[in-house]
């Protein structure tokens, strides 16, 4: 397709000509398969679909046929069947053959009383199914999205066999599909997108856990989704090009299936027609294409065909079934993908009815299976669902790969700008960056004062002269000349340039100088690793078939390029302006070379006005732009002002240029925009900066207006910054709406901390969907009353984007919302998420909405309840931390809960092969490490408890009572930190009296024994090496009664060095918020010796510092318990070093 260069919008042009290539497109689909019909088994497919560009359009009557047969069709799948009923008296006007034995036919296993109802044209609805069943059909067909509610389970009257009913509306009718229930298959007893999404709730949730920045990675999960969901032998996602033909970019099969990943097809593979009615209905299934069709029997008395369109049984054309049986894809299910089309649409939501933006079908994603399967309607819904979530996604991932192309653009064209400054207009063939980076090309040249340069792969320069003497002729009157065909746009000489050129882009920079794009034909981009090679196995070419379709699209783009796209044009066309403009004046020069130099002498020495003139041309290139630019020189004073700030602002052109940027912002943004104004003509370019420009004129009442900038330098050849360029958005109606809500809510945390009890907007539904709570407060914000809303559907109804109560801003918000409130069905732990929709009075709302689940007695879901949070963007902000803080904490507590269980296991193993030690014949010392050994494993047993950490920080955990003596407790302490002394060689010393060692004492031994190794262990590590560390208890006692005393137990623990940092000392007393694996467990152990009603201190002397250690335990008022002889002098053994418990008088040390 060719098409000349007019001074016009790209998206509007863009459209003109897509919907022109629509319209030829279906006049070859008629074509093709009326061709189809016709030849039946002489049909070659390969040659139909190649048709001569320059065919022009015709509305014949093979069109208008093939049209009527897809839209009026009169049959359908032998899967199910079909009534349509008057959507006033509900009574049969049309049915299908096999309705009268689905829907009445008698079961032997079910009973059946009376007569037995026919089915006919004008039998009522309610004749055929059972009473609840009647009542529920009747309902749906009642509400005006009769849609909502599908499925509806029905039961035959005759029969009893379970069917899931499907309604739509067309025109004075209602047409309802009935697929029978299978007996493998769980009836849904309630219906409508609640319910179907459960079963792709997980999909769907790994899906939007993905990271953005790559569209293969989300697609290849989409099929992998999609595989498991449903079982199909294969899955792709199928894109469509600019030019309508088709791609397979990612693909998940059964062993043994050929891969067709990297196939492309023709555009007839997917009529025109057929993708219309994937933009309207959007799941199509296809159960088994060797079946026989059944046909639809329809009141003669109607007086008009009905349409099958919305059918989910509607039988697909017999040039599909043929294609489908040749690939051996006996079963299909095909789900469509539609995207936003741009974002030249206002969509603010500032406005009470903004346009929603335009769809276009992006591609789809295609399921085939060998062998006839049956998908039910339920899971159908549900993959709808699932690829209504990946579309957003998509178009997510599109938008940004826009945004990258066009900054890309946007750099390349500043440093063209730059080198024609220097070397005017050489400069951009001959230095780097160059042409061929300012667009996707294989060749570029540049015809000049009657000489070329090329770049890459290009005609000759002989056949360049003629492309131009060509262009001059027949393309006289336009700036330029586009296509991706030079043979389709009528060039004698295309043919003589071969495979190597097929498409081109020129522009005229003068009457006789212009610029060439080139790129070689699109087959030469395609690379498929699926074609066969091997003698014997050729296709056939002449059938309908995935190989002979791939063959067909070589054939038809072999003179073909890919096609230019609109972003590529605009960039060439800003260049050419840019070009005629800044050289309008070497264009009357005289040829020789003594004035070219000349006058590129003048152009140096005249720089500054060179510079301005390229600015200038810069002014104008950003002069159309739909956002507001605005470009200042080195000096800060502006020297771009375009036509959207201008408006914004009010502020002409003529008037704003030449003035300070400082002195047309507010105030109050001055030192934002000099500190971003600084770094920018220092070379670093700040992003989403925000800030308010003044107004004037007729728009100075309205205040200022509130801009997020992106500043983008601009360098010459020598990497001197020469400006800035600032792109901003306009934010103001977003600030307006947010501080609306800001005065009237005033500060949320004040509100919500307030003892008075404020009840928000709240809303809710049961299980089945239906709204069936609706508070006052829900009244005032949407002005919808109670009654209005309760009994209708909260998703559809209550918030959808057709026609309902509450409208929602798009389809993304639509299906988010269903996200969050299926989430809540499912039991998951609820969450403040953004929420936004129209009020009835138009008013856009956005506020933060957190559903919570609503159980029976018995615990049983029955619904959900929904709050609404009216709140600041920076409330928004915090609760988003929160959550992200929250999953931190919880990543981190199943790691915690992991290594707790992987400690226990092993612990397990050494108690119990301590327990058989014990059975066995030991020694005295033998027994004794055991104890000390049971007592340490003791001690983790009861750390590997402490799941409640708070319960210790707080003071509430419950200490245990045993009898124990400080011996033992000692022993087990003093064990644990053997290891690191003996390695430091340090010498640890007991200074404690002997009948203080053998006192017993009563209390929780084991918390006790864990605070003396945490503070033995913090010692030892800041001791000098070689030091010594000395343990002394103190004991005092108080009576209080006759048997019991409350015991005072001061433990001191000394050691040599500098001491412990007071910065770890702050974090034991909890004056510091930062924590370490230190500071934790000193900040644990003082809280345990605070609930043992004591406190620790630390001295600090010289040459030492000690810790002192104070808690109260209860003793025996009879004294002392007697010490065997051998646990006075104690050996504690580690490897081949031995330690012995003494007294330190007589100078024994551990």
């Amino acid at each position: 397709m060719s098409s000349s260069r007019p001074s016009q919008s790209s998206s509007n042009s863009g459209r003109s000509r897509h919907s022109a290539r629509i319209i030829a497109q279906t006049t070859v689909d008629a074509k093709l398969h009326a061709d189809f019909e016709e030849s039946g088994s002489s049909f070659d497919y390969s040659s139909s679909v190649r048709i001569s560009g320059d065919q022009q359009p015709r509305a014949d009557k093979v069109t208008t046929t093939y049209l009527h047969q897809i839209q009026k069709g009169k049959f359908i799948q032998p899967f199910g069947c079909l009534l349509a009923l008057d959507e006033k008296t509900y009574k049969v006007v049309a049915y299908s053959e096999n309705a009268p034995e689905m829907l009445t036919m008698v079961s032997h296993a079910v009973p059946s009383v009376g007569d037995h109802p026919a089915l006919g044209i004008g039998t009522d609805i309610r004749s055929i199914f059972t009473a609840p069943s009647s009542s529920a059909l009747l309902k749906a067909l009642g509400i005006g999205e009769v849609s909502l509610l599908n499925p509806i389970l029905v039961h035959c009257k005759t029969s009893g066999k379970p069917f899931y009913a499907i309604v739509h509306r067309v025109t004075g009718s209602l047409i309802v599909d009935f697929e029978p229930v299978k007996p493998y298959e769980v009836p849904m007893t309630a219906a409508g997108a609640l319910q179907s999404y459960k079963l792709a709730a997980k999909a769907i949730a790994r899906l939007q856990s993905l990271p953005s920045g790559s569209l293969e990675r989300l697609c290849d999960s989409m099929v992998q989704e999609v595989s498991e969901l449903t079982g199909y032998d294969r899955v792709m996602t199928y894109k469509f090009h600019d030019d309508d033909h088709g791609e397979v970019i990612s693909e998940v099969t059964k062993p043994g299936l050929e891969p067709y990943l990297g196939l492309h097809y023709p555009a007839t593979d997917i009529p025109q027609a057929s993708r219309f009615l994937f933009m309207k209905n959007k799941v199509r299934m296809i159960v088994d294409c060797r079946a026989k069709h059944v046909k639809v029997l329809q009141d003669e008395k109607l007086p008009f065909d009905l349409t099958l369109c919305g059918s989910t049984l509607r039988a697909p054309h017999s040039c599909h079934l043929q294609y489908m049986e040749n690939m051996n894809s006996i079963a299909s299910l095909v789900m469509a993908v539609v995207v936003n089309e741009g974002d030249e649409d206002d969509d603010s939501p500032d406005s009470a009815q903004p346009p929603q933006k335009r769809k276009r079908l992006w591609g789809l994603v295609v399921c085939h299976n060998t062998t006839p399967r049956f998908v039910p309607f339920p899971l159908r819904y549900a993959c709808e669902f699932l690829t209504q979530v990946f579309a957003i996604h998509v178009n997510k991932e599109l938008e940004l790969e826009n945004q990258t192309v066009e900054k890309n653009i946007l750099r390349t064209q500043t440093l063209l700008c730059d080198m024609l400054m220097r070397d005017a207009p050489l400069g951009i063939v001959s230095q780097k960056p160059n042409i061929m980076d300012l667009v996707k090309c294989d060749g570029a040249a540049l015809l000049y004062k009657n000489k070329i340069w090329r770049l890459g792969v290009t005609p000759s320069d002989l056949q360049l002269h003629e492309i131009a003497s060509w262009i001059s002729e027949y393309h006289m009157d336009s700036t330029g000349l586009s296509t991706d065909s030079l043979h389709d746009a009528g060039f004698p000489g295309a043919l003589a340039l071969g495979d190597v050129v097929c498409g081109m882009a020129a522009v005229r920079i003068t009457p006789k100088d212009l610029l060439f794009w080139f790129r070689s034909h699109a087959a030469a981009e395609i690379r498929w690793g699926g074609a066969k090679h091997e003698p014997g196995e050729k296709d056939d070419g002449r059938k309908m078939h995935p190989r002979s379709s791939f063959k067909a699209f070589l054939e038809v783009v072999k003179s073909r390029s890919l096609p230019w796209k609109d972003y590529e044009m605009d960039a060439i066309h800003s260049l050419q302006l840019i070009l005629r403009n800044a050289f309008k004046d070497i264009e009357t020069m005289d040829t020789s070379s003594h004035a070219i130099h000349s006058k590129l002498s003048v152009l140096k020495i005249e720089g500054m006005q060179e510079l301005e003139a390229v600015t200038s041309e810069m002014v104008r290139l950003i002069e159309t732009a739909s956002v507001p630019i605005l470009a200042v020189d080195v000096d800060g004073l502006v020297n771009g002002w375009n036509t959207k700030i201008a408006e914004l602002t009010s502020l002409p052109v003529d008037e704003a240029i030449g003035k300070h940027l400082l002195t047309l912002v507010e105030d109050s943004s001055v030192d934002t925009v000099r500190t971003m104004l600084d770094l920018a003509l220092h070379g670093k370019e700040e992003k989403n900066i925000q800030f308010e420009i003044k107004t004037h004129g007729s728009r100075i009442e309205a205040g200022p207006i509130s801009l997020v900038v992106n500043a983008c330098a601009s360098r010459d050849l020598q990497e001197n910054v020469v400006g800035v360029c600032f792109v901003a958005q306009d934010v103001t109606g977003q600030k307006i709406v947010m501080d609306k809500f800001t005065r009237i809510e005033g500060d949320y945390k004040a509100i919500v901390q307030n003892p008075n009890p404020l009840i928000p907007p709240i809303f809710g539904s049961d299980e089945f969907g239906w709204c069936s709570e609706w508070n006052p407060a829900m009244t005032k914000l949407t002005g919808w009353r109670r009654e209005e809303v309760v009994d209708k559907m909260l998703l559809g109804e209550v918030f959808g984007t057709q026609f309902p109560c509450c409208r929602l801003k798009n389809q993304e918000a639509f299906v988010n919302l269903g996200v969050v409130l299926n989430n809540a069905m499912a039991g998951h732990n609820p969450e403040k998420v953004p929420f936004s929709f129209f009020a009835r009075s138009g008013k856009y709302v956005e506020c933060l909405l957190c559903v919570n689940k609503k159980l029976d007695r018995e615990g049983v879901v029955t619904g959900v309840f929904c709050f609404l949070q009216l709140a600041s963007a920076e409330l928004q902000q915090a609760l988003h931390v929160q959550r992200l803080s929250e999953q931190t904490a919880v990543k981190r507590l199943k790691a915690l809960a992991y290594l707790k269980r992987q400690v226990r296991n092993p612990l397990s193993g050494i108690i119990f092969t301590r327990k058989m030690m014990e059975g066995t014949e030991l020694e005295a010392e033998q027994r004794r490490l055991l104890q000390t050994s049971s007592l340490c494993q003791h001690q983790i047993s009861k750390i590997l408890d402490d799941s409640d950490l708070d319960s210790i920080i707080e003071g509430y955990l419950d200490l245990e009572m045993t009898e124990f003596t400080l011996h033992e407790v000692l022993v087990a302490s003093i064990s644990q930190v053997m290891m690191m002394s003996n390695g430091k060689g340090i010498r640890i010393a007991n200074d404690t009296a002997e009948e203080i060692m053998q006192e017993t004492l009563y209390g929780d031994s084991v918390r006790l024994q864990q605070v003396l190794a945490d503070f033995l262990s913090i010692s030892i590590n800041f001791t000098t090496a070689g030091g010594q560390l000395v343990v002394s208890a103190r004991l005092t006692k108080d009576q209080l009664g006759q048997s019991v005393h409350l015991a005072h137990l001061e433990l001191r623990i000394t050691h040599d060095g500098s001491g412990i940092p007071e910065a770890l000392l702050n974090e034991m007393f909890g004056n510091d918020g930062d924590s370490s694996e230190e500071s934790i467990s000193l900040f644990i152990g003082r809280k345990l010796v605070k609930l043992m009603n004591g406190d620790i201190q630390y001295l600090r002397e010289a040459g030492k510092s000690t810790f002192i250690i104070s808690v109260e335990l209860a003793a025996s008022k009879f004294g002392n318990i007697s010490v065997p002889p051998e646990f006075v002098n104690m050996t504690i053994s580690f490897g081949s070093n031995f330690y012995q418990l003494l007294d330190i008088k007589n100078a024994a040390y551990f």
